[in-house]
């Protein structure tokens, strides 16, 4: 049986890589820390150190294995050479049998709350949307020249347990009144751990599929629901011209950004039956 690597084995790729071991299915978690090999190893999974930008990547155990690459890209900049290196390696490490990568549906940028399918062309706004579309671009190419199945996941905003803005509610940071507020999407870490694993079971090879739940809305009623759930002060709510200076530099960059996404592709071709279909039902699990 070929071996699963999860390249970037942090929030989502632990969880990923337990439901694979439960199945008997050996995994390897590439993790960037000393720190982060020991929370691995602690829980069973089998982890090895990766700097995917300065690294030796030719050791790696890539022949014939199932890759997800979910492994952020630099923090700065309009590319992935962290990808780029990644994909240079296959040659000398083997070729992978397949790579699902975990990109974000940021590639779209601003569709100004349009309903979006996989068809919508990706016109990226913010750099960190151009660096997930580069490695989008990069891996295609890999894709296209070496017969590689290639599956992509473009990822709404990721909730679940220990993944809520909950300290930013202690704070009182106001949010853009809900008038004003965009358009967003999410999906609860364990209906992406699903759509995870049905990319590299069922996936056509090419395709891209929205991951995302049921439940579009806006980035204001996302910060409502979770401060009455957690028993926490809703946020003090400001018009968008006075959020420069009160709110963060990388929330601003999301408030800039309003579309409604479909998921009707990851139901209809992968089978993902969603255990949370709305941030309502997911979020009791999380707190």
């Amino acid at each position: 049986m070929n071996e699963i690597v999860i390249i970037g084995c942090g929030y989502v790729g632990t969880r990923l890589a337990r439901q694979y071991l439960d199945r008997g299915e050996p995994v390897l978690g590439l993790v960037q820390t000393q720190a982060g090999a020991e929370r691995l190893a602690a829980a069973g999974i089998a982890a090895r150190r990766l700097d995917l930008a300065a690294d030796d990547l030719s050791g790696l155990p890539l022949a014939g294995a199932r890759v997800f690459h979910l492994a952020p890209p630099p923090g700065q900049g309009r590319e992935d050479p962290h990808t780029r290196r990644l994909v240079d390696a296959f040659t000398r490490a083997g070729q992978p049998r397949r790579v699902v990568y975990v990109s974000t549906t940021g590639v779209y940028g601003d569709c100004r709350g349009a309903w979006v399918d996989e068809s919508w062309p990706a016109r990226p706004g913010a750099d960190r949307s151009h660096r997930r579309w580069d490695a989008e671009q990069t891996l295609q190419r890999w894709a296209a020249a070496t017969g590689g199945e290639l599956v992509v996941l473009r990822v709404a905003g990721i909730y679940g347990p220990g993944r809520l803005p909950l300290e930013r509610l202690r704070q009182g940071v106001p949010m853009v009144r809900a008038q004003e507020s965009p358009y967003s999407n999410r999906i609860h870490v364990d209906d992406l751990v699903s759509a995870c694993a049905l990319a590299m079971e069922r996936g056509r090879p090419g395709a891209i599929y929205n991951a995302c739940d049921d439940s579009p809305s806006t980035m204001t009623d996302y910060f409502l629901a979770i401060a009455d759930a957690a028993g926490l002060p809703r946020p003090p709510l400001i018009p968008l011209a006075e959020a420069q200076g009160q709110v963060s530099a990388a929330m601003l960059s999301y408030l800039a950004e309003s579309r409604r996404l479909s998921n009707r592709k990851l139901r209809e071709e992968l089978g993902l039956e969603l255990r949370y279909p709305s941030l309502a039902q997911g979020l009791p699990s999380c707190l």
